[in-house]
């Protein structure tokens, strides 16, 4: 399917690697020219190496997108024109309620709430003035379902959720979508670190860990970037202009609600 995005510019956060990396590529594949960021200069450069074999241009920055200092390199690099937005970035670690201080609320919720707000902040009036454009949010499973030893990621995606809400619907009339994918478990960097965290909590080993978690997806295996990038690329194509403002779970079957 052609996408109808061919020549369009985006930015896509948290890039080198795991589901950012599945969205870049397969933007690349459908003839985007985008601006990727990531914190690692060495796994950025070599992302930006493979995607660029699409035949696009691809403007790495290396950046800790949640300072101001890192917002600010990547909408620079941008420029003027912004017609597709990935918002990204890794997830809080896992923990108990009682292991959370005040900082570390802090941290979450600008990394994973006001860093996405500030970046659709930035880039929206454009896309509204231009009458087109396409705003994926990476986001959680927990935001439909919380997960509780994820209490610092159900606390700042919920929040994110509750602007996205409103906002996707005050600019979808300038041909504008905002949307929010919510991926389950896939095979990532994050997907390690939590398995780590069974083995620790259950004293189990790596594979009794990964297979006990793959046991609770329906589909029984964990998801691939590759098809996550598919499914965001999808939703900033000229086919999915109706789609506004909705959290879509991309979690193999594993949470199971009755809405």
């Amino acid at each position: 399917m052609d996408l109808g995005i061919r020549g369009k510019k985006g930015i896509v956060c948290a890039a080198s690697k795991g589901l950012g990396r599945g969205c870049a590529e397969a933007l690349a594949a459908a003839g985007v020219d985008l601006v990727i960021a990531a914190r690692g200069a060495e796994a950025l450069e070599a992302t930006a190496e493979d995607l660029r074999k699409a035949g696009v241009t691809i403007t790495p920055v290396q950046c800790d997108i949640t300072t101001p200092e890192g917002l600010a390199d990547v909408l620079a690099a941008a420029g003027a024109q912004v017609d597709i937005l990935v918002t990204n970035a890794g997830g809080p670690p896992p923990g108990l309620w009682s292991d959370w201080a005040r900082e570390d609320f802090l941290k979450a919720i600008d990394a994973n709430m006001l860093t996405p707000i500030a970046l659709m902040q930035a880039v929206l009036p454009g896309m509204m003035a231009r009458g087109w454009g396409r705003v994926v949010n990476i986001t959680s499973a927990s935001v439909k379902a919380p997960i509780g030893v994820l209490g610092l990621s159900n606390t700042s995606r919920a929040g994110l959720t509750g602007f996205v809400a409103g906002t996707a619907r005050q600019v979808a009339g300038k041909g504008v979508t905002i949307n929010n994918l919510l991926p389950g478990i896939h095979a990532t960097d994050r997907a390690v670190a939590l398995d780590q965290g069974v083995v620790r909590a259950q004293n189990i080993s790596y594979e009794e860990a990964q297979a006990q978690r793959m046991a609770s997806i329906p589909a029984g295996r964990y998801g691939s970037p590759a098809e996550f990038g598919a499914a965001c690329a999808f939703l900033c194509s000229t086919h999915a202009g109706f789609i506004v403002g909705q959290n879509i779970l991309l979690d193999g079957g594993a949470t199971n609600l009755s809405l």
